[in-house]
């Protein structure tokens, strides 16, 4: 934890592996983490002129403008749902991307039967295999199967969490031309020395990679992660990633600080404050708002990369309107809250349906330290 620009508390706790201790430098699959690394890189983008938040899709790849929309109806008669496929009404643009109204979906969350039976159909999704792993596919095989299966809902109509940044980090590729991986390095890692960040772990820091149980101790099921021991067919920008806690530190620290730290700044105040406000309004559907899936608690919108608290009251732990916060599939958890000048990182691995409470917790934990 860091405030006011300075770092408060720091401790490893437990074990890193079967036989070796967490230590302050352990690296760890941070999953869905990556995205707000990969939203910054868009930004990056925007703010060269490269992207812009309208552009659609199409314009970087052709193929994926004509789509489909898989829509449910509920059959009273026969007390059970079915679906049609209509066409999309308008087509996913960057900014759909970003906050996940694009209309896709995962395969590992979604109720659209039609469309996690193409997913999995196209090797996006592996049921029983790896959770959110599609690293062996190359990019233009992501692009091209998940063009060509349905979307969940029509675009900029509803937030649903899903593929959206990982389709963002092949837009990041194709208008940068660069690797998603090398971009990142040299705009991102590099300028904020995040030494132990990227998609894969090379051989001389194997050792210091934290592993999961064996298996979950809160449900008994079989704990399975990704392959990071060796570059993957694309760099997945929605769950591919791998950090350590100071690294994640670095990052927020610069997006509290407006978007520079040390001398490096990567991106404009403005811009910041753009992706930290409320992109979702009154028109967008929240079924599960954003803080439920995180959390299990209301209260937060979504900006361009994260997801961001209303106000003061209404979600169920502590924290001030405007900080703006994510996390990651195996246990990782971050958030930044400007009015505190507070940044905190949680970093385990550990894929389990208990994560809430632990970042409810955590929560709790830094907020009643504050005394000043």
């Amino acid at each position: 934890m860091a405030r006011r620009g300075k770092l408060v508390y720091q401790e490893a706790v437990g074990m890193q592996t079967a036989s070796a201790r967490m230590t302050p430098e352990s690296i760890f699959r941070i999953y869905s983490m990556t995205k707000p690394l990969v939203s910054v890189a868009a930004m990056m983008l925007v703010e060269e002129g490269k992207i812009q938040l309208t552009d659609p899709l199409s314009k970087f790849f052709p193929g994926c403008k004509n789509l489909t929309v898989s829509v449910a109806r509920a059959d009273s008669v026969y007390a059970r749902v079915t679906y049609s496929m209509v066409p999309a009404e308008r087509e996913i643009t960057v900014q759909d991307l970003l906050r996940h109204t694009s209309g896709l979906a995962y395969g590992e969350i979604t109720q659209n039967a039609p469309v996690r039976e193409a997913y999995a159909k196209a090797g996006i999704y592996q049921q029983g295999v790896r959770d959110y792993d599609s690293r062996e596919l190359t990019p233009g095989e992501f692009v091209e199967r998940l063009c060509k299966a349905p979307l969940a809902q029509q675009p900029g109509t509803m937030w649903e969490y899903s593929l959206s940044v990982d389709m963002l980090g092949r837009v990041v590729e194709t208008a940068s031309g660069q690797r998603l991986a090398e971009f990142l390095d040299e705009r991102l890692f590099k300028p904020l020395k995040m030494a132990d960040s990227g998609f894969w772990v090379p051989k001389d820091k194997t050792a210091r990679l934290a592993q999961p149980l064996a298996v979950d101790g809160a449900t008994g099921v079989k704990v399975s992660v990704i392959d990071v021991s060796a570059p993957p067919k694309n760099d997945s920008g929605g769950a591919g990633g791998v950090s350590t806690a100071g690294d994640y530190l670095r990052f927020s620290q610069a997006m509290l600080n407006g978007g520079q730290l040390d001398g490096q700044r990567i991106l404009s105040r403005s811009t910041v404050a753009l992706m930290t406000s409320d992109h979702l309004g009154t028109r967008i559907a929240q079924p599960t708002q954003p803080g439920e899936l995180l959390m299990g608690v209301p209260g937060y919108t979504f900006g361009l990369g994260f997801t961001v608290r209303q106000g003061a009251g209404v979600a169920g732990v502590p924290g001030s309107q405007g900080e703006f916060m994510w996390a990651g599939y195996a246990g990782t958890f971050f958030w930044v809250d400007p009015k505190e000048e507070l940044v905190a990182i949680y970093m385990t691995q550990a894929p389990s349906p208990i994560r809430p409470m632990y970042r409810r917790l955590m929560k709790q934990l830094v907020y009643q330290a504050i005394v000043d």
